[in-house]
């Protein structure tokens, strides 16, 4: 009688990205307000982050996938076995000093704050890219938080780097008492 080999008996995540479908929507949603949750923890009010609503991106989600607004925009999701714990959105850029021809842009990229850590994010980021190569981008851009050190450093090490592009951007929701919040961004690039 023989014995399984060591390596025979390793059990390995099932972990991947593809294209995502209409039947995510549900899920993107979920990771989305879970990250969102984290992410803007330090700026918004934690009743305004509470009420953010899965059911009600859920359909902004469905719509989006249904039809996008160019062929080229695309939603990845990353997977561990049947569930959705991240997602990406490339397409081209809409920048005014870049080209929307051949300047392709990572507009949201989330990880579920669970399932950081589990190599999804190096996965989503790699299939993000090779999605933008295939849509004919020879460069690609991402805007991020400026205070935002960890994400900064996951991408310069993966070959991004500042452009010396900024912006402000004011969140406020809308039909509610809060203040409207402003976040800075910065502008990273990279040649794919």
């Amino acid at each position: 009688m023989t014995t399984p080999d060591a390596a025979d008996s390793v059990v390995t995540a099932d972990v991947s990205v593809r294209v995502a479908m209409a039947t995510d929507a549900a899920a993107i949603a979920r990771v989305q307000v879970a990250a969102w949750r984290q992410m803007y923890a330090d700026l918004m009010p934690a009743p305004l982050l509470d009420g953010l609503s899965a059911d009600e991106l859920t359909g902004v989600w469905e719509s989006s996938l249904h039809r996008p607004g160019d062929a080229r925009n695309r939603v990845l999701v990353a997977l561990a076995g049947p569930h959705v714990v991240g997602f990406a959105v490339t397409g081209p850029t809409s920048d005014p000093d870049r080209s929307p021809l051949s300047d392709g842009e990572i507009a949201e990229f989330l990880v579920a704050p669970t399932a950081t850590g589990a190599g999804h994010g190096s996965r989503l980021l790699q299939a993000a890219v090779d999605t933008l190569r295939a849509d004919r981008f020879s460069h690609a851009v991402w805007w991020l938080r400026a205070d935002d050190d960890t994400l900064r450093g996951f991408l310069t090490s993966a070959g991004w780097a500042p452009d010396t592009a900024h912006r402000e951007l004011e969140l406020a929701a809308e039909g509610t008492s809060y203040p409207a919040v402003r976040v800075r961004q910065v502008r990273l690039h990279t040649a794919l």
